[in-house]
């Protein structure tokens, strides 16, 4: 049965078969069928798209997921939605659940913000509204000037702990760094169970490389960049050793990896029998049903904290 009004289109990229996949869940929720659309790789690489049917006055939904090929995927992206803009769509609506070079989010040294490229990129070629789910930094939302729905995948991995793992009672939510103690917190908060952090850093990281802690550069003469140049020393952080803080003595460990299928990994669960899926079509298929309809959103991020 058709849950969703007239004049929506689904359409697929092509950028892998897990993005297939998704596709076909999302429309078997809405009761719709995919739209007819080509897309394929010329011999020198260029991406050609050709939809096959008419999307004029519709709203066209787009999902593409991002594979191993990253520049591929947003070009197959922004010229499908270039393609609906010039068919003359009613809207497009991008439903990317993982947003590419959403880690290329702040200024390092003589670097970029792509992200923020990217985004302008995408509202040129003609999108009206993006769907994506737990994006790197909530601010990435500002670099759009059309509505983004950051959805959150935290009650799908929550209800897998509580369901699939028996005695998670008997646990502790760890955080990986002090940066991601928040979102630790917020887990251990509904699951009621206590939480840890790791501290400190491996002593051969190459961060200091990355986030530029060597800029500017230290000099043991200060005369030796400029006679008359007054440059206080810098000295090199102190990287602690990796330690522990919070109580995890006597807790089980739950050597498990819990992977949204907003990504391929079927070639990781070949290779480790760890890495578990779960489905979030659901929530997607939802969110499209609700701004076809032009229904509140406000019902898919219920029970979510401030710091997911």
């Amino acid at each position: 049965m058709n849950v969703t009004k007239g004049g929506l289109v689904l359409f697929s990229a092509n950028s892998n078969p897990s993005c297939m996949e998704l596709s076909r869940r999302i429309a078997e929720r809405l009761g719709v069928e995919m739209g007819k659309v080509q897309v394929y790789q010329e011999p020198n690489r260029e991406t050609r798209v050709q939809i096959q049917e008419s999307v004029r006055g519709k709203d066209v939904f787009i999902i593409q997921t991002v594979s191993k090929d990253v520049n591929t995927t947003v070009m197959e992206l922004l010229i499908m939605v270039y393609a609906c803009k010039t068919s003359c769509a009613k809207s497009i609506i991008g439903v990317v659940p993982y947003f590419p070079y959403s880690k290329q989010c702040k200024m390092r040294k003589r670097g970029s913000i792509v992200s923020k490229l990217l985004a302008s990129m995408m509202c040129k070629a003609g999108l009206t509204h993006l769907i994506t789910m737990d994006l790197h930094q909530k601010e990435i939302q500002g670099f759009f000037n059309v509505p983004v729905d950051n959805l959150r995948a935290s009650p799908f991995l929550l209800q897998y702990i509580q369901e699939e793992i028996p005695d998670y009672r008997n646990a502790v939510i760890v955080a990986k760094s002090p940066a991601s103690a928040k979102r630790a917190q917020s887990f251990a908060e509904r699951l009621r169970l206590g939480i840890a952090v790791i501290h400190g850093e491996a002593q051969d990281a190459e961060s200091d490389l990355v986030d530029g802690r060597h800029s500017p550069p230290t000099a043991k003469n200060v005369a030796a960049i400029h006679p008359s140049l007054e440059i206080p020393m810098l000295i090199p952080k102190e990287k602690p050793p990796i330690t522990v803080v919070g109580d995890v003595g006597g807790r089980i460990a739950i050597i498990v990896v819990v992977v949204t299928n907003t990504i391929p990994h079927e070639i990781q669960k070949l290779q480790c029998p760890k890495i578990k899926t779960v489905d979030i079509s659901l929530i997607l298929s939802e969110a499209i049903r609700r701004i076809h309809n032009g229904e509140s959103m406000s019902y898919l991020f219920r029970n979510i904290g401030l710091d997911d």
